[in-house]
């Protein structure tokens, strides 16, 4: 589908000011002014603020769940490992595309509001339910649910630190190439954590034999 160039700009900058200056912190002006558009223009692309901010949040999972689903149907022959790797960079990547956004729709999740439950339903649910089955193909039935559970809860804390604690990151993400770099070391760490995850199960088990 054909993106309305006026319209992307709109929602690029609300992502930024969004992000610096957090949604109730925006004005419609202010966003107006940084995309160089009139008032009246976001008034008819998306009727309010509120309106935006839904528009673009829709867009950000919608295209989300899309690169997820992708990627899990090239990599179905795959190994669990490789498979659940090449999801991981996936998220990754995708988050580190949309920086500005990720961080701010972060944050608006670690608060309780109707933008949050309604999130939670609805897209929330699906990302859980692939991560969660792709990770749990990979263990298999070496540990107890509780435990492969405890486990899957540190994976998405992997997967959502750096949009959560960016100010602790900013220094080391600087322009496009070092946003790629980042990508590609941060995935590496988390394939180790599996690595190690995968050999310790198997201790686990063997231990459980013997």
């Amino acid at each position: 589908m054909k993106q309305n160039p006026s319209k992307q700009k709109v929602i690029k900058a609300a992502s930024t000011l969004f992000f610096q200056k957090g949604f109730h912190g925006t004005s419609v002006r202010d966003i107006a002014e940084r995309a160089s558009v009139n008032v009246s223009s976001i008034s008819y692309y998306f009727n309010s603020k509120q309106g935006l901010l839904e528009y673009a949040v829709t867009n950000y999972y919608e295209d989300y769940l899309s690169s997820i689903e992708k990627t899990l149907n090239e990599t179905n022959l795959l190994t669990p490992m490789d498979k659940l790797h090449s999801l991981i960079s996936t998220i990754i990547q995708y988050k580190q595309n949309n920086f500005q956004l990720t961080c701010f729709i972060q944050r608006e999740l670690s608060l309780d509001s109707v933008f949050v439950r309604e999130m939670t339903v609805t897209y929330l649910a699906k990302e859980n339910f692939y991560l969660k089955k792709t990770f749990f193909d990979l263990l298999g039935k070496r540990l107890k649910s509780d435990y492969k559970q405890y486990l899957f809860m540190q994976l998405k804390g992997m997967l959502i630190t750096p949009y959560i604690l960016h100010n602790d990151w900013k220094n080391q993400v600087v322009g496009d190439y070092s946003r790629q770099l980042f990508v590609k070391k941060y995935v590496r760490v988390i394939k180790d954590w599996l690595d190690f995850i995968v050999m310790s199960s198997e201790d686990i088990k063997r231990k459980a034999v013997n």
